[in-house]
């Protein structure tokens, strides 16, 4: 085994090889840790009222949810086996929000029973279930209702989620807002404590979190009247990271000031107060956390076309590319020194065409054996990792000032037939 460190981007990425097979390296404790506590500075000194809650769908798992809990960060989950991992973690329950556009009974009955602090209620139907499940265990449980405010984010159409046409959220537009505040101000089990929306990710631009904030807040004054309390109040999440140089995302501080800014002016001019401010980080936390290790296999050279790179990775552990036409880059790890010499393509071992992890990259000479190491790689690609072709999703490490520890291991063959019935 080697220890390999790499300086990318500005920051420093500790990455551990161990064998062969794709390997996505989450360094979190650097990046997650000066993260989690730059957004906690950067929101809570111009906001003092704040909570940023990790958006644990970017990847979550046991360690990485106690380092959450460590770091002072509540936790957005969006699935019973999220909710789980957090149990498993011991994540305190009232710092835990629940998202989701279609939650099961089961889903909200394993809520409740742990005591979780906000439900976010995304459907008519769910506001009816949760009420239901709510008053057989005879407890009131704090929800907060998602808005849908017509924004467009200006980010990839499948990631857009603050627009009239999304299954996320009540409208505003159709007034399916308006009759969701009132239905959820009456239901006998459910207290109504705070308005959240999520616009979409990832969001380079701050205009839209500003459109945001003015639409919804100018919106709920008109329930003020009738007996709408805005205890907690949230934006969402969708802040950018730096995936290539040639499009570098806002700092957190200018969300944080855009955001705090209108939120403040906004909630005393309208008469709101200070408001509990949750915002909810995901990739941007754990994103540049993450480098994924790939060995180089074939390679393909077919002239006045394109230079194939085959991996022993692709689809199966990174689908951004294949779906979202993601971009990123990509170093010869193995030869850091080694000068640019060709344009190749980055390749998946998967069995379809669109299984390309980087296109048309300038890298030196690279040959079978090397390792291939793209950054950027900590959020979305390990949370969606699939076992296509019966592939087993790759081992991840946390590694800090040269020590590492497995926090999760490569999966078998026996590992992918387990839940299987002969």
């Amino acid at each position: 085994m080697r220890t390999t460190t790499l300086l990318l981007a500005g920051a420093m990425w500790s990455v551990w090889r161990r064998s062969s097979g794709p390997r996505c390296m989450c360094s979190t404790r650097i990046p997650c840790g000066g993260c989690a506590a730059e957004f906690r500075t950067e929101f809570g000194t111009r906001y003092p009222n704040s909570r940023v809650a990790y958006a644990s769908k970017a990847f979550v798992n046991p360690a990485i949810a106690r380092i959450v809990a460590e770091e002072g960060l509540g936790l957005d989950v969006v699935s019973g086996g999220e909710l789980a991992v957090a149990r498993a973690a011991d994540v305190p329950p009232d710092t835990i929000y629940f998202h989701g556009n279609n939650k099961t009974p089961e889903e909200l009955e394993f809520a409740l029973d742990y005591g979780i602090g906000q439900i976010v209620v995304d459907s008519f139907h769910e506001l009816e279930v949760l009420d239901a499940i709510a008053g057989e265990r005879g407890v009131r449980q704090d929800i907060m209702l998602r808005l849908s405010p017509g924004i467009d984010a200006h980010t990839h159409e499948k990631t857009t989620t603050g627009i009239l046409d999304s299954k996320f959220g009540f409208s505003i537009e159709t007034g399916d807002a308006a009759k969701a505040i009132r239905q959820a101000m009456s239901a006998a089990n459910l207290d109504l404590v705070g308005i959240h929306f999520h616009l979409g990710s990832p969001i380079f631009e701050l205009e839209p979190y500003e459109l945001g904030v003015e639409v919804v807040l100018n919106y709920l004054t008109q329930f003020k009247e009738e007996g709408l309390r805005l205890e907690i109040f949230s934006p969402g999440g969708g802040f950018a990271i730096g995936y290539v140089r040639s499009e570098p995302p806002p700092q957190i501080a200018e969300y944080a000031e855009s955001i705090t800014k209108y939120t403040s002016r906004l909630c005393e001019e309208l008469g709101f107060g200070t408001p509990l401010l949750v915002v909810e980080p995901g990739r941007s936390i754990v994103g540049r956390a993450g480098v994924a290790l790939y060995t180089v296999g074939g390679i393909k050279d077919i002239p006045t076309v394109r230079k194939y790179v085959s991996l022993d990775g692709g689809m199966g552990d990174n689908i951004r590319p294949a779906i979202y036409g993601s971009e990123y880059e990509a170093v010869l790890a193995s030869r850091m020194s080694a000068p640019p010499a060709e344009v190749v393509t980055l390749a998946g071992k998967y069995c379809e065409s669109g299984d390309v992890l980087v296109k048309d990259i300038t890298m030196p000479v690279v040959e079978p054996g090397d390792i291939i190491a793209i950054p950027s790689s900590g959020a979305y690609a390990p949370s969606m990792a699939s076992n296509y072709n019966l592939n087993g999703r790759p081992a991840i490490v946390m590694a800090k000032d040269g020590d590492a520890r497995l926090i999760r291991r490569r999966e078998t063959y026996a590992d992918m037939m387990m839940a299987d019935v002969f």
